[in-house]
């Protein structure tokens, strides 16, 4: 039974030198680089902070989303105070004993649905702005997609990727496009009207 194992690992070693020496020896090379011929694996890859930071509908899109955070923030300013004032006006009116029993109940249940309509609207903003950039995020990246597709048809790579930090821990900058895309994204946009 020992000499069946020896046998299939002497088989096995000579099987992987034989793959071994076919591969070194070129025959099944992988490459990072351009090319188009069959069996070659090329990849390049775009730095994602850069998009951000000159693509101009991203751009656009931080603009959007300051706009929409300070009028969320002064609508729900403007709630706070309403029952701020409503809240002081029943403390007053119950400290110059100007409220009954009914009256005090009565301007508890006012103030709580005032906190019940102020967290509901919260919310329901909360929700609207994480639709929108969600939606927003969705088109920027079929932006990127789009662009990408006509960009590899003169170009051919295998896979082209996004760069971030923390994911991958080397990088040659012989294949680093986002220059190419950030000019191809910008000359493509066209700025909404606001």
């Amino acid at each position: 039974m020992n000499k069946g194992f020896i046998v299939w690992n002497v088989i096995l070693t000579a099987a992987l030198l034989f793959l071994g020496v076919r591969y070194f020896s070129g025959a099944g090379t992988v490459r990072f680089a351009k090319s188009s011929a069959p069996g070659t694996f090329s990849m390049a890859y775009f730095e994602m902070d850069s998009i951000e930071a000159n693509f101009e509908l991203v751009k656009e899109l931080k603009e959007e989303l300051a706009k929409k955070e300070q009028l969320m923030e002064q609508e729900m300013q403007k709630m706070a105070g309403n029952a701020q004032q409503r809240y002081n006006y029943y403390q007053q009116q119950a400290s110059t004993g100007l409220m009954n029993e009914s009256q005090s109940e009565a301007a508890g249940r006012e103030l709580r649905n005032l906190e019940e309509q102020m967290k509901n609207r919260k919310q329901a903003l909360d929700a609207e702005y994480g639709d929108f950039v969600m939606r927003r995020q969705n088109e920027i990246k079929s932006k990127i997609e789009a662009y990408l597709q006509e960009y590899n048809k003169s170009h051919s790579y295998t896979y082209i990727v996004s760069y971030e930090q923390g994911l991958f821990y080397y990088k040659d900058s012989v294949n680093n496009i986002t220059a190419d895309l950030i000019k191809g994204l910008n000359d493509r946009y066209k700025p909404s009207s606001n």
